[in-house]
């Protein structure tokens, strides 16, 4: 009987592991080769396996894991390491330089795009606090979210945002926009793109 209940429990985490990576695939394109789709695939692998009782071939598995997990972070500059805890149907959209904070939460349905920092650290102060998003919370490329930040469901946090205190739910983050600096010794007058015409 303890072998029976054993193969039900495998079965069952499969079967959740699979229907994770099928929601995570529709959500990211329906595209198995898009570098955000394989970064959360080898993570929820990751995670699924290192809640297996201890085997030979958990042991295996997790060298397989640990070769996919750095070929993922130096090939496509995604780093997702183990002990965070992603939510479902999350999207990486224009993977790369993508990272996140070892103890971050991520909630469902999430978009998180390129070059953004889920959890900068700061100091001995953040190092065990990684930040929170909770459900359907938008990040924009090159935004960088502090370590112990709390940003609430639905918030959109800007291009290039840096979020250093928490975010109520619905908000939105952005930066300030660029502001244009003539320099001392520019010439005046036309630009040169206005003389030919």
């Amino acid at each position: 009987m303890p072998l029976l209940g054993s193969l039900i429990r495998l079965q069952k985490g499969l079967k959740e592991l699979i229907e994770q990576i099928h929601e995570d695939w529709l959500v990211n394109s329906r595209d198995w080769t898009m570098p955000g789709f394989r970064a959360l695939a080898v993570h929820r692998l990751g995670v699924w396996l290192s809640n297996r009782r201890a085997s030979l071939l958990k042991s295996a598995l997790l060298r397989l894991y640990q070769t996919m997990y750095r070929y993922v972070r130096n090939h496509y500059g995604i780093e997702i390491p183990l002990s965070v805890t992603i939510g479902r149907r999350i999207s990486l959209v224009h993977q790369s330089g993508i990272v996140f904070h070892w103890k971050a939460l991520v909630g469902d349905d999430c978009v998180i795009r390129h070059n953004a920092t889920i959890g900068a650290g700061y100091g001995q102060k953040t190092l065990h606090k990684g930040p929170r998003l909770e459900n359907r919370v938008e990040i924009g490329p090159g935004a960088v979210i502090f370590a112990g930040v709390k940003i609430g469901e639905g918030a959109v946090i800007g291009p290039n945002a840096v979020v250093m205190s928490d975010v109520p739910g619905g908000a939105r983050v952005f930066a300030e926009a660029p502001r244009l600096i003539r320099l001392p010794n520019a010439p005046q007058g036309r630009d040169d793109h206005e003389e030919g015409r």
